[in-house]
């Protein structure tokens, strides 16, 4: 497939991951930047290893590292770091040569279904997840539990 190809196909993928998906679902304008150049950093590096002579361990190593440096940056949450992992995936898979022709954009386009369907705010709609700080010390776990109950007027099913 002709490198422009590529290019087209995953800068949509990353357009409709980043802006049409996640930025309408968790409204973070700073991930959003950060999906956006991790992408397109990866598949502009990704398309210079695997049509030059550098090895393409020597790239992967170097970005491995900057993500462990970058995420370590501050606390994200699961949802955040499977963007990140799904926008440096499809980079990757832009930026090399894969047989047959296909195959790298439909590798794509399903991690873009995936995504859009996983992180979907219809799937398991009822089930939240909460941290709370109390303002006591309680040493009785029913005690805790009655408590948030109370102050989230719902079952709590785990503490």
């Amino acid at each position: 497939m002709p490198l422009a190809a590529n290019f087209a196909i995953d800068l949509v993928a990353i357009g409709v991951l980043s802006y049409g998906i996640y930025f309408r679902r968790h409204q973070r304008r700073d991930l959003l930047l950060a999906y956006v150049a991790l992408n397109i950093g990866v598949m502009a590096v990704a398309t210079a290893l695997d049509r030059g002579s550098a090895g393409a361990g020597l790239g992967l190593g170097l970005f491995g590292v900057l993500s462990i440096i970058r995420l370590r940056s501050f606390e994200l949450a699961h949802e955040e770091v499977a963007y990140f992992f799904v926008s440096l995936a499809m980079g990757l898979l832009a930026g090399v040569q894969i047989d047959p022709d296909w195959a790298g954009p439909s590798l794509i386009a399903g991690l873009v279904a995936v995504m859009f369907v996983v992180d979907h705010p219809r799937v398991l709609a009822q089930h939240r997840h909460q941290n709370v700080m109390l303002d006591a010390a309680y040493t009785d776990e029913n005690e805790i539990r009655v408590r948030l109950e109370a102050l989230l007027g719902a079952d709590v099913t785990q503490l």
